[in-house]
Parts: structure tokens; C-alpha cells; sequence
């Protein structure tokens, strides 16, 4: 039976959840508040099937990324990828679940690595204490934001919304996002995310204040039992080590059981790339591109 896809919806977020909840490995691409506040962009749709929810993106090409729900109990052998996916690519596929198709198809499937796909994972205890030479930098940029500004931290909620949406405008006025695809993408899946905040199951986030103006907020959610992800973070350069104090800060706050912290991947992006090495990752969640032949 051929796949129906459909636009993701709010309404039927609980039902992914339940199937992410059953994933053995859980990439940040996967999270339903991910895929909502990008779901425009890639043009994503889902498609139900039993106890899997498979993806596709429709821009700027067409792909599959993995499916979501309990890999290990699917007789892949004998399942519909089989006979309609051959030929097929898939991309952001975890490795887990690249090492069971490996298993299944064999010779039939070409796994190439993603390294601009890779999760950043992090020791949710090392970016609260920043210990040791490794953080020095981070420890010292923070320490000169306490010292140098009356600040207060609150959790983020909906009084903060109009003021976030305010300081995403003016963030996209500094970077110039309308010259940069994508920061321009980035800039409305925030506000999207922004515009439903209310509709999100687990939605977390923090927000720094200087003299009532914010100037830094993040964006975040539980990702597995014993990891977080981080989705969005944003500080005004007008007050240096603003992007440190919210990291530190909203983790101090909300990362209490939580073992790792997700800072998503690096695209590529050599600048991006540079920034979250420098925070020390402990591990990586790798991905491929996975390609099925018929």
C-alpha cells in the first residue's frame, strides 16, 4: 500500500510523540518541535504507518529522512520500504538505525556519511560549571557579563513572547538576514515556533533581561529521558559574553536529570562549526545519507 503524506499537524502531535518515545536513537532533526518550525521551509509532510512515521521533505529537493518508531521490532525485509523505496535517499539517518538496514539489505544500501548532519552532544554538567582550561574562555565571558551588567534571568513564556519577536527582529537587522538564506529560514521557524507557543507539548526556554530589555533568550525542549536539546539561541552583540550567560544560565536552571545537552549540528557552516567545538563536545550523534536499491 502506497504512503500517504501529509502536512505535519499540531493535532497529532501526542501520536508522534508516543512513536519518538518507542526511536532506540533520537537525532535533534526528529523532535516534533523541529519538524513544526520547519516544516514550511523543507515543504516536510508525514505519512502514518502502524507504529512508523515516515518523513519526506519537498525543497529544495526530495528526500526522506528516517522513520520514526521501534526500528528494531520492524521486519524491514518484508516491509513496504522494500518493495516502493528502491532507489530511494534518505537523509539524517542516525546510525543505529543505518547499521539495522545495513543488516537487513546488504549489499542493496550505500551509507555515506552527513558530517554537517552530526548532533553535537555535550556534558549538561560541564556547560553549568564551564570547569577547568577547556572553558576558560567561556567561564571568563560570562564572569565579565555578571560583572558588567544588572541582569535577571527568567524562564521563557508567553509574557516574554512580544518582547523575543521584537529582539529576533532587531537580531535579523544586525545579521542582515534577508541577505542569507538561510538565517532568513531560521528567522520565520522561530517565529513560528514563537506564534504556537502554547500548542507544544514540553517546550522550555530561558530569556536574560538588562534593565528590562532583553538581550539573549534560548529555546529548548527535553529530547530523550537523559538529553535536551537546544533549538534556538539568540543574544544582542551590544553586551559581550550574552550568549554564554544564557547558555549557562538557562542550563543552571532547566537541565537539572538531564545527562547531555544537544546543540543540534553544524550544516557545514565553518562559523557554526567553530562555535560548538569550542564548548567541548563530548560525542556526536552521527548521521548519513542512505541510499536503498530496488
Amino acid at each position: 500500500m502506497p504512503l500517504n503524506f501529509e502536512p505535519i499537524s499540531l493535532d497529532r502531535q501526542k501520536d508522534y510523540l508516543e512513536r519518538l518515545a518507542r526511536c532506540p536513537q533520537v537525532a535533534s532533526d526528529y523532535s516534533f518541535l523541529n519538524l513544526w518550525a520547519w516544516a514550511e521551509e523543507y515543504g516536510l509532510l508525514w505519512a502514518w504507518d502502524g507504529p512508523l512515521v515516515w518523513l519526506k521533505q519537498t525543497r529544495p529537493r526530495e528526500a526522506f529522512w528516517a522513520p520514526i518508531g521501534p526500528w528494531e521490532n520492524v521486519e524491514w525485509g518484508t516491509h513496504s520500504i522494500s518493495a516502493g523505496f528502491g532507489g530511494r535517499v534518505f537523509t539524517r539517518v542516525p546510525e543505529k538505525l543505518a547499521g539495522i538496514w545495513q543488516s537487513h539489505f546488504e549489499q542493496r544500501i550505500r551509507v555515506v556519511p552527513e558530517r554537517g548532519q552530526w548532533d553535537y552532544l555535550y556534558a549538561a554538567r560541564d556547560l553549568i560549571e564551564l570547569p577547568g582550561n577547556r572553558f576558560h574562555n567561556k567561564k571568563n565571558l560570562l564572569n565579565q557579563f555578571v560583572k558588567s551588567y544588572e541582569h535577571t534571568y527568567v524562564d521563557f513564556g508567553p509574557k516574554v513572547i512580544e518582547q523575543a519577536m521584537a529582539m529576533q527582529e532587531d537580531w535579523c537587522t544586525w545579521r542582515d538576514c534577508e541577505s542569507s538564506d538561510l538565517l532568513a529560514a531560521e528567522n520565520h521557524a522561530i517565529l513560528r515556533v514563537l506564534d504556537h507557543w502554547n500548542r507544544f507539548e514540553s517546550i522550555l526556554g530561558g530569556a536574560l533581561f538588562v534593565e528590562n530589555l532583553i538581550v539573549a533568550y534560548t529555546l529548548a525542549e527535553p529530547l530523550t529521558a537523559d538529553t535536551l536539546v537546544i533549538h534556538f539561541e539568540k543574544g544582542c552583540p551590544a553586551y559581550k559574553g550574552a550568549y554564554q550567560a544564557i547558555n549557562q544560565m538557562f542550563l543552571a536552571h532547566a537541565a537539572d536529570g538531564f545527562q547531555f545537552v544537544n546543540r543540534e549540528q553544524d550544516l557545514d557552516n565553518e562559523g557554526l562549526r567553530k562555535a560548538k567545538l569550542s564548548y567541548n563536545p563530548c560525542d556526536f550523534l552521527r548521521k548519513s545519507q542512505v541510499t536503498i536499491n530496488g
